[in-house]
C-alpha cells in the first residue's frame, strides 16, 4: 500500500517540475538558432520621412514604423545587455560619439567604486515611434520603449546597493536614433537616451 503513494509522489513531483519548467519557458523564451544579428536587422535603408521642405519625399507610414520598431527592439536589448557588462565595443556602432561617451564614464565610475551590475533582460513590453522628423540632412527617430528588466547593483562586498535581483521591474526609456540621409552607411546610431 505505501509503495502506491510513493510512485503518486513521484508522479506529482513530474507534473510540478513541467510545470515550473514550461512557465520559466514561457517568461523567458528560448534559443531557436534563427535569432536574428543585429548588425544585418537594423541596417536598413533609412525610412523616408514627409518633410515641408521636400514634396517629393515619402510618407513614414506605418510599414516603415514597424519595419524600423523591429531593428530598434533589438538594438535596444543589445546595448542594455552589454552596457550593463561593461561591453561597449560590442555596441560602439550602434551608438553616437557623444552618448559612447556619456556610458563609458558611467562604465569608468562603476568600476572605479569597485560596483559591479547585474542585468537580466526579461522582454519588451511595447515599443512605438513617437516622433519621426528630418533635421537638415539627418533623419531622426524617436522611440518609446516599455521593457520588464531584473537588475541590481553590488559593491565590492557583494551586498546590493541598488535595485532588487529577485524582482522583475517595469521600464520606461524614450531612445532617440539617427541617420545620415546623405550617408551610404545604412546604419542608424543611437543620439539620445531619456529614462
Amino acid at each position: 500500500m505505501s509503495y502506491s503513494f510513493e510512485y503518486i509522489d513521484i508522479i506529482l513531483l513530474a507534473m510540478i517540475a513541467g510545470f515550473i519548467f514550461l512557465r520559466l519557458r514561457g517568461i523567458l523564451g528560448k534559443k531557436t538558432g534563427f535569432e536574428e544579428d543585429i548588425d544585418s536587422s537594423f541596417a536598413h535603408e533609412a525610412p523616408p520621412v514627409k518633410t515641408t521642405n521636400d514634396l517629393n519625399a515619402k510618407t513614414f507610414d506605418d510599414d516603415a514604423k514597424k519595419e524600423f520598431v523591429k531593428g530598434a527592439k533589438i538594438a535596444y536589448e543589445t546595448i542594455i545587455t552589454n552596457f550593463a557588462k561593461g561591453k561597449l565595443n560590442d555596441i560602439k556602432s550602434l551608438l553616437d560619439k557623444g552618448v559612447y561617451k556619456q556610458f563609458e564614464e558611467a562604465i569608468k565610475d562603476r568600476v572605479s567604486k569597485e560596483f559591479s551590475s547585474e542585468t537580466t533582460f526579461i522582454g519588451i513590453s511595447s515599443a512605438e515611434v513617437t516622433k519621426h522628423e528630418q533635421n537638415k540632412n539627418m533623419l531622426e527617430v524617436t522611440v518609446e520603449f516599455v521593457s520588464e528588466i531584473i537588475s541590481c547593483v553590488r559593491d565590492k562586498d557583494n551586498k546590493v546597493i541598488s535595485g532588487n535581483p529577485e524582482k522583475i521591474k517595469k521600464v520606461l526609456d524614450t531612445w532617440k536614433f539617427s541617420k545620415d540621409s546623405r550617408s551610404s552607411n545604412p546604419n542608424w546610431v543611437l543620439i539620445d537616451t531619456q529614462a
